[in-house]
């Protein structure tokens, strides 16, 4: 009772005044041990804590769609995509950036491996996003990196498909190649781009980049200090682009990049009855897988310094004088105009003068007289410089354009040129001088201004072959959905027509077919066994020589100064499916150097159309397989 007393007035035993102390001292403690660690982590290391937990964030992840898939006439795939691993670093908002790359480039340094960013991270930088320090890097630097991670943070590797060019040079001038947007392109293209897009850069690529390039995708990510995906927080799935089925056929293509060994030039071989390429080849070419990695600036500056222009389509925009393959085109129109018929007979003594000038045939000794099947045959210069002169440029202009000849095929890719067919008016406005009779004569047997492209030559011919119809050429069969549905198809278009008498067509035919056939023809070594193979050789100067016979020699020892050598064919005679036109240059004689590649390609073609005509052979001692529907 008395102790109750005590409480009740205000005295507190001395127990309990020990036990309040201890309660209160504890309390104090845990307060300033609580102060001390809050102090620590906001002030010592409040700076590092920050940074780690800006790194924790959500992160917008762009997912690159898959290229449409590129295939041969009958589904060989040409062009296919592969996995690429890039390496990439996430900046922050706080200093030293470049600290995990310091160290990703002494982990490089440990094992010899070269560091490719040679750029500082601006100071600049946007937080958060992503910049690529290397493309399609190995699986070494890939396995470096990812048992590394935790000494890394801001850098990961990332997975997103480049292309798998399967034919490498042989077809690289044609399907192109594919490359990160520039800023050229990014400012002037109506398209919807952004920094990092990848689009088609030459070729098939590039004039069907929006059918082959697909449709982005994205992802929300959380992700850790180190860059590792924690959590998927929602995707949106990209869409494959769609296939390209071409009109090549990837046999025929091996056998024409394979005939011109490795030689400066270009061959095109196009089916008469529609206009379809069936091969197209430019030598020298590139390896477009070069382009995946990001090629170096010394490469890309071999390849653009580079004599022969190993960049370029030369089917589509080399531009040659056609030489003597353009008397075709004198031929139809002196027979058309009726300035001669086919008895006319020229006295060919190695030469013809005019004025003060003298032009020579290729055949010094001369012809003799000749009429104008053996002029053709034996490609004869005098009797087409006689003819050239009757008909006057402007007349033979009006043909050569008929023959398609002085404008742009139409062919569906980018960088096609139009060549030159000239006339008075063209040179008047062009030069501001009057036409000369002596340019006619250079005319005539396709020298001089005239210049055209392999697929113009090709073209022409073959529009002469299938009795008169001008195609537009065209390199795209139709484009598929990623299920092997046609999204479209592209038919023949014909683009003009060639109204010859068939009198004109009967003769020139004839003579064509002599040019391969007949003693004495140029084109001989073109002949095949069983084809009726109809040609037409020409050989054209790179430049005027000078008529002293010691320096002509002189200057024809640099190979840039010899002749171009020049071939053009169809077959076979009767019903034409297939014409071809080869362009050789600096290599000499078109019937000599052209004409034996003519006859490679035709070999391939009418080889592969045997073996499509054999049956299919059962296996032995495996039954054949019923299926009934």
């Amino acid at each position: 009772m008395e102790k109750r007393n005590n409480l009740l007035n205000g005295q507190e035993p001395a127990e309990f005044r020990q036990k309040i102390r201890i309660v209160t001292a504890l309390i104090l403690v845990a307060i300033f041990i609580l102060l001390a660690r809050l102090g620590y982590l906001q002030i010592i290391r409040g700076t590092e804590f920050k940074q780690k937990s800006e790194n924790n964030s959500v992160r917008f992840r762009n997912i690159k769609p898959l290229r449409g898939l590129i295939m041969d006439r009958n589904g060989v795939v040409l062009v296919d995509n592969r996995p690429s691993f890039d390496v990439l670093y996430i900046p922050n908002k706080n200093k030293g950036n470049e600290l995990s790359i310091e160290k990703l480039k002494n982990l490089y340094k440990g094992k010899s491996l070269e560091f490719l960013y040679d750029q500082s991270i601006s100071k600049n930088a946007k937080p958060y996003l992503p910049i690529k320090l290397e493309k399609n890097v190995g699986m070494e630097k890939v396995a470096l990196i990812e048992t590394n991670a935790l000494d890394l943070p801001g850098i990961y590797i990332d997975v997103s498909p480049i292309r798998l060019y399967l034919d490498g040079e042989m077809l690289a001038p044609v399907i192109g190649y594919t490359g990160e947007i520039s800023k050229e392109d990014l400012e002037n293209s109506n398209e919807k781009y952004a920094y990092g897009d990848v689009l088609g850069k030459h070729g098939v690529e590039k004039y069907f980049d929006s059918y082959i390039r697909g449709r982005h995708g994205a992802e929300l990510v959380e992700v850790n200090v180190y860059g590792k995906e924690i959590k998927n927080l929602g995707r949106i799935d990209p869409a494959s682009g769609y296939n390209m089925v071409l009109t090549i056929d990837s046999e025929l293509q091996k056998a024409a990049w394979q005939a011109l060994e490795g030689r400066a030039g270009s061959a095109v071989v196009l089916d008469t009855r529609d206009g379809s390429v069936l091969a197209m080849v430019s030598s020298p070419s590139f390896d477009p897988n070069l382009f995946n990695s990001g090629i170096s600036n010394e490469q890309w500056n071999e390849l653009q310094n580079n004599p022969f222009a190993p960049l370029s389509n030369k089917a589509i925009s080399g531009q040659y004088p056609p030489g003597s393959t353009y008397k075709l085109i004198v031929a139809a129109a002196a027979l058309e105009e009726g300035i001669i018929t086919p008895d006319t007979k020229v006295l060919c003594k190695g030469s013809f003068t005019l004025g003060n000038r003298t032009y020579r045939c290729w055949n010094k000794h001369g012809h003799g007289y000749v009429d104008l099947h053996k002029a053709i045959v034996e490609s004869c210069d005098v009797y087409f410089y006689t003819v050239g002169k009757m008909l006057g440029v402007d007349t033979i202009a009006k043909y050569a354009k008929l023959f398609g000849l002085g404008e742009v095929a139409g062919i569906d890719l980018p960088g096609e040129k139009s060549g030159l067919v000239p006339t008075k008016d063209w040179k008047l406005k062009r030069r501001k001088s009057a036409w000369q009779m002596g340019e006619t004569i250079s005319i005539s047997i396709g020298q001089g201004f005239n210049l055209l492209t392999p697929l113009q030559l090709a073209n022409a011919f073959s529009a002469f072959a299938n009795g008169g119809t001008l195609w537009r050429p065209y390199l795209v069969k139709y484009i598929e959905s990623t299920d092997g549905k046609i999204y479209k198809e592209f038919l023949p278009e014909k683009k003009g027509e060639l109204k010859l008498s068939p009198k004109t067509v009967e003769i020139l035919n004839s003579a064509l077919w002599g040019v391969v056939n007949e003693p004495g023809g140029t084109g001989h070594a073109a002949s095949i066994p069983g084809i009726d193979v109809c040609g037409k050789t020409g050989t054209s100067q790179v430049l005027g020589l000078p008529e002293n016979e010691k320096a002509r020699r002189m200057k024809k020892i640099d190979a840039f100064y010899k002749d171009h050598a020049l071939f053009v064919c169809y077959a076979p005679l009767k019903n034409p499916e297939i014409a071809i036109a080869v362009i050789l240059e600096n290599a000499g004689g078109g019937g000599m150097v052209a004409a034996p590649v003519a006859r490679k390609i035709l070999n391939a073609y009418f080889e592969g159309k045997k073996k499509d005509k054999q049956p299919k052979v059962v296996a032995q001692n495996k039954p054949a397989i019923n299926v009934t529907h």
